[in-house]
């Protein structure tokens, strides 16, 4: 219970970050977090800062409501396919300006930052589907292969982690490289420098040892 009701805290928060960093507007977006058999999420149509201790929404891992009273996002499916098919500790889910904005021109946010390597790679972008569909969550699964974070076609962007904080930062990152991206592409004339893959293979294994440890 203690585990379940800290994971619930750290959970609000990261929503709340997500809106505080003009990630999310009103109730669009969710956040998720897995808890041994269980997957805390935020609940459908509720702003997160009324969100309390007693709001608690936990599923398992078909579905089915375990915890809380309040009915869990739509998007639902979403989460659950990225749980059943990785090993994913958490999932964000944000409707960013920028990275919604470039779902709608490409299939694939072209390797303009070294970064693009935390996520596995080019970032694609998963064909439309209505929300809170089967078809959606399909459709971002073959768009999250080998990668941990994808765009959705007109709709936004997906991420996951080992953990709240890494989750959330990948799609901050992912959201800041959609707004580069736009950026450099907006100059006439000029088109933006790209990585190529070698470049990103040599990113990945150099941020491999990024950071602190211990």
């Amino acid at each position: 219970m203690a585990e379940a009701e800290e994971a619930w805290a750290d959970l609000v928060a990261t929503a709340r970050r997500t809106a505080a960093a003009g990630l999310v507007v009103g109730t669009s977006g969710n956040v998720s977090v897995r808890v041994g058999d269980r997957i805390l999420i935020t609940p459908s149509g509720v702003p997160y800062d009324r969100l309390t201790p007693a709001d608690t929404v936990a599923v398992d891992l078909d579905g089915r409501q375990v915890a809380g009273t309040l009915k869990p996002t739509s998007e639902l499916p979403l989460h659950l396919a990225v749980y059943r098919t990785t090993g994913a500790a958490a999932v964000v889910h944000t409707h960013a300006l920028h990275a919604t904005a470039v779902s709608t021109l490409v299939e694939e946010l072209p390797p303009v930052h070294y970064m693009t390597a935390i996520l596995g790679g080019p970032v694609r972008v998963a064909p439309y589907a209505l929300y809170g569909t089967d078809e959606l969550a399909e459709n971002m699964l073959h768009a999250l292969r080998d990668r941990t974070g994808c765009l959705l076609q007109n709709h936004g962007a997906v991420t996951y982690g080992d953990a709240l904080d890494q989750a959330y930062d990948r799609t901050a990152q992912l959201e800041w490289m959609c707004r580069l991206w736009l950026t450099a592409h907006s100059v006439p004339g000029r088109a933006p420098s790209l990585l190529a893959p070698e470049q990103l293979r040599a990113a990945a294994e150099q941020l491999s040892g990024y950071g602190q440890k211990g």
